[in-house]
């Protein structure tokens, strides 16, 4: 059973996705919270969930300073944004805040049911909207923006590697494709990271994308 934990200052809307989720096979909702100040109170009193289902705009504390809070005082929770903004710099600013998934308030049930699986079993869910946000944002940007490197710079298992994130695949079966440990999989993934000052794995497909490297 995995256990989710629900901020949004809208009680209607807490009320309904508490019903929904907890309506889902393997799922039930942990706690209710107002804001990310409540949150952050709620997971000392009752425990830590497996994934947190956030609004971004709320009173107090809002979803981007919540989960920058809990990206650097708890890396290992998820966090899914469910809100109604779908602008490219809302969408990159909570990925950038360590987000794991980001859905509209007007996503079908199936499809929120989906994203909890797919953060749970992958670590993250991203769906066509997202995705296409995410490349019209870096069409406008400029190079500089992922760093000084070229790709001429980069080994031709960097490469490889690269592209692979650019899948779905999970660091484990991209080490057995690659006919390398786990371990060297994740050295690839650090260098890639300092050398190409990105700082998580939606940064190195960014620079993928960017680079045509896919």
């Amino acid at each position: 059973m995995y256990t989710i934990a629900l901020v949004d200052d809208h009680i209607l809307v807490r009320e309904g996705l508490a019903s929904l989720i907890n309506s889902f096979p393997n799922y039930k909702v942990l706690f209710e919270s107002d804001n990310g100040k409540q949150l952050i109170d709620n997971l000392n009193k009752e425990g830590l969930p497996d994934i947190i289902l956030m609004d971004i705009t709320m009173p107090e504390m809002d979803g981007y300073s919540t989960a920058n809070w809990l990206k650097i005082h708890h890396p290992d929770l998820k966090v899914i944004a469910l809100t109604v903004m779908d602008d490219e710099l809302a969408i990159i600013r909570m990925l950038k805040c360590g987000a794991k998934g980001y859905l509209l308030k007007n996503c079908r049930p199936e499809e929120l049911k989906q994203a909890l699986n797919a953060v749970i079993t992958k670590g993250y869910y991203f769906n066509d909207m997202v995705s296409s946000r995410l490349i019209s944002s870096i069409n406008k940007m400029g190079d500089l923006q992922y760093g000084q490197k070229i790709k001429g710079d980069l080994s031709e298992r960097e490469r490889q590697f690269l592209r692979h994130l650019c899948t779905d695949r999970t660091y484990k079966e991209i080490a057995d494709i690659m006919c390398v440990s786990p371990r060297t999989v994740d050295s690839y993934r650090d260098n890639l990271l300092e050398k190409l000052n990105a700082k998580s794995r939606i940064g190195l497909v960014l620079y993928a994308i960017k680079h045509n490297l896919m």
